[in-house]
């Protein structure tokens, strides 16, 4: 007897599989699909964020509904007395 080979061994992790974690496989792979489907629209984002021009006439309707980062927006530009 030469033992399991590799192929030997992964039918029969795939077996255990299907009989210990039967339940579970729907839910494992409605997860699965749904980081995918998140993993893919971030690279789609990340590969058009170089690509997007600036608009020439200052801020749009679009920036004003997209988060600032890294800056403090004041909406009174009287100066604030911190007495």
């Amino acid at each position: 007897m030469a033992g399991l080979q590799g192929w030997q061994l992964v039918i029969i992790i795939l077996i255990a599989l299907l009989l210990f974690a039967a339940p579970k496989l729907p839910t494992m792979a409605r997860n699965l699909g749904q980081s995918m489907r998140i993993f893919s629209s971030e690279v789609k984002q990340m590969r058009t964020e170089g690509k997007e021009e600036e608009p020439s006439n200052g801020s749009t309707a679009a920036d004003a509904t997209e988060p600032v980062e890294g800056r403090v927006v004041d909406p009174d530009p009287r100066p604030r007395d911190d007495r």
